[in-house]
């Protein structure tokens, strides 16, 4: 009897160690955010960029890939006007299929042309996924797209056919509803950074369980010079046209312009699934940079506390995979 009874209490103790491993397995789990899986991808970018493979060629041979500015926009401009007349451009950003996306002819004229360049480029990056667009219609799939107005609206001679084709939360909108999606739909603009954020943000809501899937990225067309403008009239352009950050020949900025958008989904899922990852996100993080010496101007210590916050998450990663495997194994 005694034996009976030492057993019985051993198998209690036992059930209940269990139970509290499993929690705290479950509590540490939870505490670390659940990688991301890249499963699809499309771009189209200046100097004939269609694909990711076409870029990956770009880089490898160092094209330059600016150039003068479009001839088929209309832009006129007066001497002076601009300090340079160069930057990346995308070849035919005007062309669009309107009929196989169910648009008249009419609506595509309105439509800023980053929302026609979203549709095309996200049908691309699903289909990179080998997953047909018209199989997620009506369930959880999210749209995150960086963007900003570009001034399509301004070239049209009735405003009445621009006012809903250039709204920029419209961009997100118009994806979300051309494929009947009914996950989170959002615009993102800040700045330089809108894409960055349209990741982090379509992560948070993918670990959250508001979508399933989502499709992330930015897009940008000017359609008309006014930053060339601007950024001339505030000595702030390149005359080259051209970047050089942290050179010093550093002389000012230069713009480009193009859509780049990934698939995103929980990394247990896409194994689950049995899709292809292109790439793990681990982790992601976002902040302002607060009062810095001009409203433009980038903040170091802002800057650094961003880049702590991530690298301390890795750390956390790390170390309650570490416990998580010590807990297991006490348990086996």
């Amino acid at each position: 009897m005694a034996d009976h009874d030492t057993l019985r209490d051993y198998l209690r103790l036992a059930t209940s160690e269990l139970h509290s491993l499993r929690t705290r397995v479950r509590e540490l789990e939870s505490a670390v955010p659940e990688p991301l899986a890249i499963v699809g991808m499309a771009c189209r970018y200046p100097g004939g960029v269609r694909t990711p493979e076409d870029l990956w060629e770009l880089v490898a041979d160092e094209v330059d890939a600016t150039s003068d500015f479009p001839r088929d926009r209309g832009w006129r401009l007066d001497p002076g006007d601009s300090l340079t007349e160069r930057g990346g451009f995308l070849d035919g950003a005007g062309d669009f299929d309107p009929a196989f996306f169910g648009v008249s002819p009419r609506e595509a004229r309105g439509m800023d042309p980053q929302q026609r360049l979203v549709l095309e480029v996200a049908w691309e990056a699903l289909e990179d996924a080998r997953i047909v667009p018209e199989t997620l219609h009506g369930g959880p799939t999210g749209v995150f797209i960086g963007a900003s107005y570009q001034g399509y609206d301004t070239l049209a001679d009735d405003a009445s056919e621009v006012m809903i084709g250039n709204v920029s939360s419209v961009i997100s909108g118009r994806l979300a509803y051309t494929l009947g999606l009914g996950g989170p739909a959002l615009t993102i603009d800040t700045a330089c950074s809108s894409s960055l954020v349209a990741m982090h943000l379509a992560g948070e809501s993918l670990r959250r369980g508001e979508c399933d899937l989502a499709l992330a990225g930015g897009v940008s067309v000017q359609a008309v010079p006014a930053l060339f403008v601007e950024f001339s009239r505030q000595r702030g352009l390149a005359v080259d046209g051209r970047c050089k950050s942290f050179a010093e020949g550093a002389d000012g900025t230069g713009f480009s312009e193009g859509a780049g958008l990934v698939v995103l989904q929980r990394l247990s899922d896409a194994v689950a699934s049995g899709r292809r990852v292109l790439a793990v996100v681990r982790g992601s993080a976002v902040n302002q940079d607060g009062a810095s010496n001009g409203l433009t101007a980038p903040s170091g210590p802002a800057q650094e506390r961003v880049a702590v916050s991530y690298t301390r998450l890795r750390a956390h990663e790390t170390l309650a995979n570490f416990v998580c495997r010590l807990l297991l194994a006490k348990k086996n």
